[in-house]
């Protein structure tokens, strides 16, 4: 395992540093609109906000459809000069916070918008809310903790992409959507609540943690990685039983995933766990661990 515990969320999971914020603390952007159509808002990123002055916050450009609009026509702004950013309001339709983003932080007391974190490579986001699809994808460093759902393609490669997260950390403590992990190359995922069809689709590495129930095709054309699943699990006949065992490792991440706050992840066990190669359909090198009986799909 290559993530090392962070010990308070607020230096959420495993080895983020967490920004302090300038001479006036925070950036606090309140939300104001309630919108019909999305908002493409990738400005609203620590990277951007961090060297600027309020009034040059309020000029920053966002787009609604095709439209250039400025910021102060969406939010209300306190604060400046901060990588510390913190959002207010129901942002369900704002798109690509975080887009990018390399170190500061971002909290949301709110629901979020599609893309959330897409493309990050450090820093750290937290969402008291909702998350929806796409997020984190392609990410390769940093962290993102959801206390609520999030939607489909978690860690995910865009459509025509070969490598989705290659590094960091997402913790989502309630439920998710299809295609999570799908290319999966580095990294950890958990997901608390149950996921969606075709979960860790074509993952090529990394770790993804299923403490839910899952849906078919878990695991579908792996070729390297691992999917360690707490709940009973349909496998694809192209996944071969290897062993039952206690692996060190799963200790390890269960602590570290108490440490930086997951909710409790469900009835206690005795950390033996069926280790099944796979998908053999394929390279067959990724493995399913899975913590209660399997059975054929």
């Amino acid at each position: 395992m290559s993530e090392s515990a962070a010990k308070t969320e607020s230096t959420i999971l495993f080895g983020g540093s967490q920004e302090k914020g300038g001479a006036n603390g925070s950036v606090r952007l309140r939300f104001k609109e309630v919108l019909q159509l999305p908002l493409e808002a990738e400005v609203l990123s620590p990277d951007v906000v961090g060297s600027l002055s309020r009034d040059e916050i309020l000029k920053l450009p966002v787009l609604l459809g095709s439209r250039r609009f400025p910021l102060s026509d969406f939010f209300d702004v306190e604060g400046e000069r901060s990588r510390c950013l913190e959002l207010q309001g129901n942002l369900a339709k704002v798109k690509l916070i975080g887009h990018g983003m390399t170190a500061g932080s971002i909290v949301i007391h709110g629901n979020a918008g599609m893309h959330l974190g897409a493309s990050m490579s450090g820093g750290s986001i937290i969402v008291h809310g909702n998350a929806a699809d796409w997020l984190g994808a392609e990410m390769s460093g940093g962290a993102i903790h959801v206390h609520g759902n999030a939607g489909g393609q978690v860690g995910a490669a865009y459509r025509g992409s070969l490598k989705g997260m290659r590094g960091g950390a997402i913790l989502i403590d309630g439920a998710a959507g299809i295609e999570v992990a799908m290319r999966m190359r580095r990294g950890l995922i958990c997901i608390r609540g149950p996921v969606g069809d075709f979960a860790g689709l074509q993952m090529r590495g990394g770790t993804l943690f299923l403490c839910g129930k899952a849906g078919i095709r878990t695991g579908a054309w792996m070729s390297r990685g691992t999917i360690i699943a707490m709940e009973p699990l349909k496998l694809l006949p192209t996944f071969i039983y290897a062993c039952t065992y206690e692996p060190d490792f799963v200790r390890l991440l269960l602590r570290q995933l108490r440490d930086s706050g997951m909710p409790d992840l469900g009835p206690k066990w005795n950390y033996r766990v069926q280790r099944y190669s796979g998908d053999t359909s394929g390279l067959g090198k990724g493995e399913i661990l899975v913590c209660a009986p399997a059975a054929l799909q």
